[in-house]
């Protein structure tokens, strides 16, 4: 698969925007899910652009720091069509059932959303504009979206290396062990070099300036092994909407690790 084929498909698969490209098969999931910091990092920009027009055309000073935040915060979920908040909570009711495999799989095979669904998606999205209001302190609005977005699809790529499928259908069998581990850790170096080069451009403070980022990326990347980790204990193997809930952990995970590293 060319690498042109594998970031239409990996954008076709995490955001709204509206590309022709291959058809998620087996032996198309590879190139896909290598290609997912990449798409991340390009619906970061996109966030990320929202964030500086805003800060450019308003005086951002704590009065409307928070406005700014959700505004980020709304572009970054409109921008994956909520695909990861969905996943999101069909894994929390899943969690919060303590039902078997074939039971949580029912659970999140349905359209609607139970109770522990709600709260997630509620803490994930007051947790991220929170942390990305808290960037904004240092100005650093941009570098928290980018490098946010771009743990999520690292998250994904390196989901895709290390879980079995729970199912033997489904968007987890498709990708599930599609991604080769030595790909992964290239992706997570070539990741951490991004995110260094982003502290280092809106920081201006030189190498000083990578250290944020980097470590914050490390945090949200790690946060979301853990989870879905915890979660394939749970139900036997992952799925697509682990994939998505390991997505939103990294995402928020990063935006508040942003905020607090000092």
């Amino acid at each position: 698969m060319s690498p042109l084929s594998a970031l239409r498909l990996s954008l076709s698969l995490f955001t709204v925007a509206p590309v022709r490209a291959p058809l998620l098969e087996r032996h198309t999931a590879r190139g896909a899910m290598l290609a997912a910091p990449l798409v991340g990092l390009l619906v970061g920009a996109v966030a990320a652009s929202a964030v500086l027009a805003l800060r450019v055309l308003i005086d951002v000073d704590a009065t409307y720091r928070l406005l700014v935040a959700v505004a980020g915060v709304a572009v970054l979920t409109a921008a994956s069509r909520g695909l990861h908040l969905d996943g999101l909570a069909d894994t929390a009711d899943a969690l919060g059932s303590y039902r078997g495999p074939a039971g949580a799989a029912e659970i999140m095979a349905k359209g609607d959303i139970g109770p522990f669904g709600i709260v997630a998606i509620v803490f994930a999205l007051l947790f991220q504009v929170g942390g990305l209001q808290g960037n904004m302190e240092g100005h650093r609005g941009t570098e928290g979206l980018l490098v946010a977005a771009l743990a999520g699809g690292l998250s994904a790529t390196i989901a895709s290396a290390g879980f079995d499928a729970a199912r033997p259908s489904g968007l987890g069998a498709l990708v599930a062990r599609s991604v080769l581990w030595w790909h992964a850790a290239v992706a997570a170096l070539a990741c951490a070099l991004v995110a260094a080069l982003v502290g280092m451009i809106d920081e201006a403070s030189g190498i000083a300036g990578s250290v944020r980022p980097v470590a914050a990326l490390g945090i949200g990347v790690l946060l979301s092994w853990l989870f879905t980790r915890h979660a394939v204990r749970r139900f036997g193997g992952i799925s697509g909407d682990v994939f998505g809930a390991g997505i939103e952990i990294a995402i928020t995970s990063t935006l508040i690790a942003v905020a607090v590293i000092r």
